[in-house]
C-alpha cells in the first residue's frame, strides 16, 4: 500500500483521502482509528476544562449520577450522559460493557470468562473491567469472535 503526504497552504481545508479497490475490514479499521484520534471530549478536573482525545480514554463510567472518563493517569468528569457517549462513540472502538460502563476496545489487552456468563477485561493500564453477560455477544462481535 502506497502512502502519500502533501503539504497544503493554511487556506485549504485538511482532508484524508483513501483510494482502495474494495472497502474491507482493514480500511474500516483505518478510518475508525483516524476518526477516534481526532474526536475530542471535554473533561473537567479541579475547576479546569481539558480537551481529551477519545483514543486516550480507557473507559467511561457512571457513578452517583455523574459520568467520568478514565485515562492512563487521570480521571475527568464529563458532562454528557452515558447514553449520549454510547451513541457518539459506538462507531469508534467503544462499546457498552455494563449498565454503568463503556469500554474502549483498543485499550483491552485480554479478555477471559468470569462467573455467571460474564467476562472480565484486563486493560492496558492493568485495571480490570467486568463485561455483563448481556453485552458479551456485542464484545465477541466487535472482536470478530
Amino acid at each position: 500500500m502506497k502512502v502519500s503526504i502533501e503539504e497544503i497552504s493554511k487556506e485549504l481545508a485538511e482532508e484524508i483521502l483513501i483510494r482502495c479497490h474494495e472497502v474491507d475490514d482493514e480500511i474500516n479499521e483505518i478510518v475508525r482509528k483516524l476518526e477516534t484520534e481526532t474526536f475530542i471530549v471535554l473533561g473537567y478536573q479541579d475547576d479546569r476544562v481539558h480537551r481529551i482525545k477519545l483514543s486516550d480514554i480507557y473507559y467511561f463510567e457512571a457513578v452517583d449520577g455523574k459520568v467520568f472518563s478514565y485515562c492512563k493517569d487521570n480521571v475527568f468528569e464529563v458532562k454528557q450522559k452515558l447514553y449520549e457517549l454510547e451513541k457518539l462513540c459506538s462507531e469508534k472502538n467503544f462499546f457498552r460493557a455494563s449498565k454503568s460502563t463503556i469500554l474502549n476496545i483498543a485499550k483491552i489487552s485480554s479478555v477471559y470468562p468470569s462467573i455467571s456468563g460474564r467476562f472480565e477485561a484486563v486493560l492496558d493500564n492493568e485495571e480490570r473491567a467486568v463485561i455483563s453477560r448481556q453485552y458479551v455477544p456485542v464484545l465477541k462481535n466487535r472482536l470478530g469472535l
